[in-house]
């Protein structure tokens, strides 16, 4: 079974309706959960960012599924700290809670004042983080002295059995270095040809992990609603990766799309009223054997979404074998 998660977005939302909006994605067959965790929203437009660890703890105890954050140990969190919150989740919601590790985006890792490093190096400090957040959760004591420092760290409060690590990556490169050490891979949504090419890497490199995928999308009652809507909230979706790893301010994405059309900012994404269309889509992707995938409707009102898939979508992704 594919399992079908509805995605928290932080930057859209504030932390109280984003916690009743998880719970009713739960009641209304969604059968997971994940969040993002920024600093700050990719748009002045989305108007929030809120601190995704003390919104999970209290999303974990308000459900009964599984709930991810996708995150970026390194800069912004030393990843000894990271440890200690991924440790504290698991230990208190046994088997229910994950984490993604990336190499990160300056929107959110510039408040440290420190220098931004080169993709090159981001990846290789995400690398040193792993080890030592493997090693802290395996209960080790720590001490390293390379791009990342610890001095003799230790967790004294452990999960019984460690979460999941997954690596979020986008292009086949990462997602071949990432089968070296993630549990598993989460990516976004990709045209077809390129998101089996990721897949690919991942599988063909031995990665043994699931794959999920986080889909955005816009539906509303009328085309017309959903294309407003996804223009209105979702148009940094046309900035390329590799420069929107390297903005650092909701501002800066704002000024590169300012004049970005609704039907440019639509070729990134579905935008439709028929819910049938977007299952039609999400099968595409589980046929690839995508075992997870998670649904980011990129309005801010979420409650018709939520009850109008719950019925009519996820369901008949659900049943798909993977």
């Amino acid at each position: 079974m594919t399992t079908v998660g509805f995605h928290a977005s932080h930057e859209q939302m504030p932390p109280r309706l984003l916690l009743e909006a998880v719970a009713r994605a739960e009641q209304a067959g969604f059968t997971a959960a994940m969040c993002s965790d920024h600093f700050a929203p990719w748009s002045v437009r989305q108007g929030h960012s809120g601190y995704a660890w003390s919104w999970l703890g209290a999303a974990l105890q308000a459900t009964r599924f599984s709930l991810g954050v996708v995150t970026a140990p390194g800069q912004r969190y030393h990843p000894a700290v990271t440890a200690q919150k991924v440790a504290t989740l698991a230990e208190m919601f046994p088997g229910r809670f994950w984490a993604a590790l990336g190499s990160g985006e300056a929107i959110n890792e510039h408040i440290t004042g420190d220098r931004w490093p080169p993709k090159d190096e981001r990846d290789a400090r995400l690398l040193e983080s792993v080890e030592v957040m493997r090693r802290l959760l395996a209960g080790e004591e720590v001490t390293a002295d390379g791009r990342i420092r610890v001095d003799r760290a230790r967790l004294w409060s452990r999960p019984a059995v460690p979460p999941e690590l997954f690596a979020a990556a986008v292009s086949p490169d990462t997602a071949h270095a990432a089968a070296s050490w993630a549990d598993g891979v989460i990516t976004v949504d990709q045209p077809r040809d390129a998101l089996r090419e990721f897949i690919d890497a991942y599988r063909g490199s031995g990665g043994r992990g699931q794959v999920a995928v986080q889909v955005h999308l816009s539906w509303a009652g009328t085309d017309d609603e959903a294309l407003a809507i996804a223009h209105e909230q979702w148009r940094q979706s046309l900035v390329p990766a590799h420069l929107a790893w390297e903005l650092d301010r909701p501002e800066d994405f704002d000024a590169r799309t300012a004049e970005a059309t609704p039907t440019q900012v639509a070729e990134t994404l579905l935008v439709s009223a028929d819910p049938s269309r977007h299952l039609d889509h999400l099968l595409g992707i589980a046929s690839l054997g995508v075992d997870r995938i998670y649904l980011h409707h990129v309005g801010t009102e979420q409650t018709r979404f939520i009850e109008v898939f719950g019925e009519r979508v996820v369901p008949e992704l659900e049943a798909v074998s993977t």
